[in-house]
């Protein structure tokens, strides 16, 4: 199962309306290597036992031509959540002793969850509240991309920006990688004292749940995404209380978790 459907918010210049829209599965594997822990990595199902080889070839941990012994130890929702290979001691490359630090994924109580309504969960969610437009949303690309001189000279290269409540750009930075872009912005203001003030992320292309964890880390509630989002990223911040917005350009932007940030409702 490589997509999944999601039901969304869709608005076209302030016109609302339902909508149902395939987004791409975004799932944990953990990977043993002879029934020890050795990392996590999100991924879309299929093909996993080809992502494991390429990953231990990369890591310079199997790189023989003999087939290797694959066993699907733990399902979640029909997906594969740990595999375990089978690797003879005498065989194992160095990189087996540079164990990578395993990522830390909460147990989503409401993963798999497609509707659009509010969903009621028992953890910490983030506590702020802001109430915006979708013009306002809008209008906040203008300064990110006005800024964006990497872009500009190069291609290539993703943003990140947060903004306060009151629509004022606080940090912008640039990276080739989606996640060191939204890591460089929290970073700069962590120096500068005023996380706090961050109450909207924008990001220049699509959001998966690693951003979505960042946000949250970073008590941020809002995350708007000129690309796709992620059918994890939506599940997280419908549990993480961050109302999660996607395609968010043209004048139109798709919202897919907690709509009542939106000032104004569907008539």
């Amino acid at each position: 199962m490589q997509t999944n459907t999601y039901e969304g918010l869709h608005i076209v210049n302030k016109t609302q309306s339902i909508t149902s829209d395939e987004l791409v599965v975004e799932a944990p594997l953990q990977i043993n290597i002879n029934n020890e822990a050795y990392t996590v990595v999100m991924r879309t199902p299929d093909n996993d036992q080809d992502l494991v080889l390429g990953l231990l070839y990369a890591e310079d941990i199997y790189k023989d031509s003999l087939p290797i012994p694959f066993e699907i130890v733990e399902e979640k929702y029909g997906i594969p959540s740990i595999i375990n290979v089978s690797i003879a001691p005498d065989v194992l490359g160095k990189g087996y002793l540079n164990k990578r630090t395993l990522l830390s994924v909460s147990s989503c109580g409401i993963c798999g969850k497609q509707q659009l309504e509010d969903i009621e969960f028992s953890g910490d969610k983030i506590e702020k509240k802001v109430s915006f437009s979708s013009e306002s949303l809008l209008e906040m690309f203008t300064p990110l991309q006005k800024h964006q001189e990497t872009f500009k000279k190069a291609g290539g290269s993703h943003a990140a920006g947060i903004f306060n409540q009151h629509f004022k750009l606080l940090a912008i930075r640039e990276d080739i990688g989606r996640h060191n872009a939204v890591d460089k912005c929290v970073g700069s203001l962590l120096q500068n004292n005023s996380l706090k003030s961050g109450m909207y992320l924008l990001v220049s292309g699509r959001v998966s749940y690693e951003i979505v964890s960042k946000a949250f880390l970073a008590q941020i509630p809002v995350i708007v995404a000129v690309s796709a989002c992620s059918s994890m990223a939506v599940d997280f911040a419908k549990e993480f209380g961050i109302c999660l917005i996607g395609f968010t350009r043209d004048n139109k932007m798709t919202v897919y978790a907690n709509p009542s940030f939106l000032k104004t409702k569907i008539g």
